[in-house]
Order: C-alpha cells, then sequence, then structure tokens
C-alpha cells in the first residue's frame, strides 16, 4: 500500500511543478502510444508512418496560383512533423489545436520531416 500512495504522491507533485507544455507532450506522447501510432522522433525517411498529434499551426502557401499549398505542423510529444496538401487552399476541420491520426510516406525538406498529402483523421481530444 505503501508504494502505491508514493507513487500517486509523485504524479501529483510533478504535475503540480512541472511546465505546462512538458505535460502535454507527455500526454500526447501517451495518447499515440496507447493508439499504436509511431513517434515522429523515431520516423526515418521513406518509412510509411501512422502518427497521432495536435496541429501546432495551420497556413496557407502560395508563391503563385499555381503552387498552392496547405501546410500544418503535427506535434505527437517527440517531434514536430509538416504535413502538406498540394493544391489546397484550405480543408474543413483542419485548424491549430486538432487532435489527428495521419498517414503517408515522410520525406525530408530543409532538414525537417514532411508527409505530402497524408491521409487524415480528426480526431476526438482524449
Amino acid at each position: 500500500m505503501g508504494s502505491t500512495d508514493g507513487g500517486a504522491f509523485r504524479r501529483m507533485l510533478r504535475k503540480l511543478t512541472s511546465d505546462v507544455d512538458v505535460l502535454d507532450a507527455d500526454d500526447l506522447t501517451e495518447d499515440s502510444e496507447r493508439s499504436g501510432a509511431q513517434r515522429a522522433s523515431e520516423c526515418a525517411c521513406g518509412q510509411e508512418v501512422t502518427m497521432l498529434g495536435r496541429l501546432r499551426s495551420v497556413e496557407f502557401c502560395a508563391e503563385d496560383d499555381t503552387s498552392a499549398q496547405l501546410q500544418a505542423e503535427l506535434f505527437d510529444g517527440t517531434e514536430g512533423v509538416t504535413l502538406v496538401w498540394m493544391g489546397r487552399r484550405r480543408i474543413p476541420g483542419i485548424e491549430p489545436g486538432r487532435t489527428m491520426r495521419v498517414r503517408g510516406r515522410i520525406s525530408v525538406r530543409d532538414g525537417r520531416k514532411v508527409l505530402y498529402n497524408p491521409y487524415y483523421e480528426i480526431c476526438q481530444a482524449q
């Protein structure tokens, strides 16, 4: 009984003293592991992946009318991955703060991991 109480006390103390961003990252990592998704930090270029995370940012990028693309950063608690939808200006439901499951093949562009035109599912916050 003593070890259970000590563990609960340690968890409560950690929640009270840790930075909110660290706690959020830990929660995202746990949700990702429970769902069977891969960690972004462990994914390699060319690998087919399924990831679960939260969108940090969403922006429309266009140098001209022919190169429109919607970009979003997905954070899974370990690392951010850029999601790029080519030829899209907006996708309903894709907005900062949303939890998503995405699937695709990892690429690397300018030193950052990227998923082009990923399959996606908008999930309920856990």
